[in-house]
């Protein structure tokens, strides 16, 4: 089964990730933009500033957000594996998770006025 991942292509710098990640992955993973998603909303139970405040994937009906995501993406990419396993080391998911959060705050602060 695929995992979803919930992404913001309206934002130029999500967009370039994502637009990386879909070159190299295979149909494990697939891309929802929540850009005007009514659908994204209702899957994750989130609403339009929780989606645009992190990414999220939804893997085996469970969904996970933040710097949990982006594991579980680099766990489904060969290329991108080692650093599933190195972030998966608590030490590093730690430093991880927060530098992802400062990041992901000043992206949702630049792309804040997609929100109705």
């Amino acid at each position: 089964m695929a995992i979803k991942v919930f992404f913001n292509d309206s934002c130029s710098i999500c967009r370039l990730e994502i637009n990386h990640y879909k070159k190299i992955a295979d149909s494990n993973l697939e891309w929802i933009d929540i850009t005007n998603n009514e659908d994204a909303l209702k899957l994750t139970s989130k609403n339009q500033s929780e989606l645009l405040r992190r990414l999220h994937v939804i893997e085996d009906g469970k969904v996970i957000s933040g710097a949990k995501a982006f594991v579980v993406i680099w766990s489904k990419i060969p290329k991108y594996n080692f650093l599933s396993k190195l972030f998966s080391i608590n030490f590093f998911f730690i430093i991880f998770h927060y530098v992802y959060e400062v990041v992901a705050y000043f992206l949702f602060l630049k792309n804040k006025k997609q929100l109705k």
